[in-house]
C-alpha cells in the first residue's frame, strides 16, 4: 500500500462534471489499496473572478488581510464539492482548510511562506481508511489569521503535505500529459519529457514554465519528495521529477537539452552612466530589493563613452516596473548617474539541459537559430544547465519555435492540451 498526495489544479476541477471526473480517479486510486490525500485549487477562473470583485468593491489596494479571507474561499468550495462527489461514489472523505490541515505560515498576506506543517487531522483521516482533501494555496499565520501562499501556491501545499506525511509520491495533475520540451500551446510539436532531474525542473519553473510552481519544486528538492506531473484528463504516464538522472556511456558527454522555457511578463530597467566604483551595484540592487521587487537577470557593462562609468541593466516582473524605476531614480542625484531607462514588454527564452557549459557549440547553435529567425538578443545569462536570453516580447513565439526546431526537439505528433489554462 502506497501513500499518495494528488494535487488537482483549477482546470481539473473547473465545473461539476470535472469534479466528478476527479472524484472517480481518486476513488479508483483509493480502491487500488492506496492511502490518498488530495489537494485542490479553486475551480476554473474563480480566483480571477474574486480578484475582479475585490477591485470593484475596493479599487486601488484592498486590505491584504481581507483579500486573503476572500481568495481562500475558492479552494474551500473545491474541497467541499470534491468530498461530496467522493462520498457519492461510496468512499468516505473529509475536507480540511489549510489551517485545519496544519499549514502554519508567516504573516505576509498574499505571499506567505510555510513555517511548519503538522497534518495530524489529515493523518488521522488516512489511518481511518478515508480520503483527506485539503484546500491548497492557504494556511494560518502565527497571528492566527488566514493567509495565502501566492498564485500557484496549491503546488506548494501539495509538496509540503507530501513531505510531512512522508508520501511515496506527490502527483501534480494538470491539463497536459506532463512537462514538454516547450509550451505546447505555442509549439504544437513539443515532445513530452518522461524524466527530468530536480535541478532541470527548477530552471524550467524559474524561467517561465507554468506547469509547476517554483516554490513547490524548491520544497521538493529540499525534502526529496518524488514528483509525477500528469494529466487529469488521461491515464497516460506523465513526467517523473528525479533527484538524479541516469546516464548511459554513449550519452555521458553529450549536451542534453531537456527543453525551452519562456516568459513574457518581464520589464527591463537600465541605470545609465553609474560611476564605476565599489558599492555602486550594491546600492542599485539594494534599493530595488527594499522596494519589494525581485530581480531576475543582471548585466553590468563599462560605458563605451566614458571608461569611468558603467551601465547596469536588470529584468523584473513587468507589474513592478514603475516601482523599480522609482527606487532607482531616487538614487540618481546622490550617486550622480545620467539616467534611468525602462523597457516594457520584454521576453525571455531559456534553453535548459545538462552538460551545456562544457559544450560551446550549444551557445553558438542557440544564437544562430535566433539570428536566422531575425530575433535580436538584448541580454544573456548562463548557469551550469541553462542559457537565457532577453529579447522583444513580440519575438518570443518565433524565437521558441526556431530554437526548438534547431535543437531537434520537434516530435512527429502534435501535443494534446486538454484544458488550455496550463494548470
Amino acid at each position: 500500500m502506497a501513500l499518495l498526495v494528488m494535487k488537482f489544479g483549477g482546470s481539473s476541477v473547473a465545473d461539476a462534471e470535472a469534479v466528478r471526473r476527479v472524484a472517480q480517479r481518486v476513488v479508483a486510486t483509493h480502491r487500488a489499496g492506496n492511502q490518498v490525500a488530495v489537494v485542490v485549487s479553486a475551480m476554473g477562473d474563480t480566483t480571477d473572478e474574486l480578484l475582479d470583485l475585490a477591485g470593484q468593491i475596493a479599487p486601488g489596494t484592498p486590505p491584504e488581510r481581507e483579500m486573503d479571507m476572500l481568495l481562500s474561499a475558492g479552494e474551500r468550495i473545491s474541497m467541499a464539492l470534491l468530498a461530496m462527489a467522493i462520498q457519492q461514489l461510496g468512499v468516505s472523505a473529509r475536507s480540511y482548510t489549510g489551517a485545519q490541515a496544519g499549514m502554519r505560515t508567516d504573516t505576509a498576506h498574499g505571499r506567505a511562506r510555510l513555517l511548519d506543517v503538522q497534518p495530524a487531522r489529515v493523518r488521522g483521516t488516512l489511518d481511518e481508511g478515508a480520503v483527506a482533501i485539503v484546500a491548497g494555496f492557504q494556511g494560518i499565520s502565527t497571528d492566527d489569521d488566514i493567509t495565502t501562499l501566492g498564485r500557484g501556491g496549491s503546488d506548494t501545499t501539495a509538496v509540503a503535505l507530501a513531505a510531512a506525511l512522508e508520501a511515496d509520491v506527490c502527483e501534480i495533475y494538470t491539463d497536459v500529459d506532463g512537462l514538454y520540451t516547450a509550451d505546447p500551446r505555442i509549439v504544437p510539436s513539443a515532445r513530452r519529457v518522461t524524466r527530468l532531474t530536480i535541478e532541470e525542473t527548477l530552471e524550467m519553473a524559474a524561467h517561465g514554465a507554468k506547469i509547476l510552481h517554483l516554490r513547490a519544486v524548491e520544497y521538493a528538492r529540499r525534502f526529496t519528495v518524488p514528483l509525477h506531473v500528469r494529466s487529469s484528463f488521461s491515464d497516460k504516464e506523465g513526467t517523473w521529477i528525479l533527484v538524479g538522472r541516469p546516464l548511459t556511456e554513449d550519452t555521458m558527454e553529450d549536451p542534453i537539452i531537456s527543453g525551452i522555457a519562456h516568459d513574457t511578463s518581464l520589464g527591463k530597467v537600465t541605470a545609465v552612466g553609474i560611476p564605476d566604483r565599489p558599492g555602486a551595484a550594491a546600492a542599485v540592487v539594494g534599493a530595488v530589493a527594499r522596494a519589494g521587487v525581485s530581480i531576475d537577470m543582471i548585466v553590468q557593462n563599462v560605458s563605451t563613452s566614458d571608461a569611468h562609468t558603467s551601465d547596469i541593466s536588470f529584468t523584473i516582473p513587468e507589474t513592478d516596473g514603475q516601482v523599480a524605476v522609482a527606487a532607482v531614480r531616487a538614487l540618481q542625484e546622490a550617486m550622480g548617474f545620467a539616467d534611468v531607462l525602462y523597457t516594457s514588454h520584454v521576453g525571455k527564452l531559456s534553453l535548459i539541459g545538462a552538460g551545456m557549459r562544457s559544450n560551446p557549440s550549444v551557445a553558438h547553435q542557440l544564437f544562430q537559430a535566433l539570428a536566422d529567425a531575425g530575433v535580436n538578443i538584448e541580454m544573456i545569462s548562463t548557469s551550469e544547465i541553462r542559457i537565457s536570453v532577453i529579447c522583444d516580447q513580440a519575438d518570443i513565439t518565433d524565437a521558441v519555435r526556431a530554437v526548438h526546431t534547431a535543437f531537434g526537439l520537434d516530435a512527429d505528433d502534435e501535443a494534446v492540451v486538454y484544458g488550455g489554462t496550463g494548470r
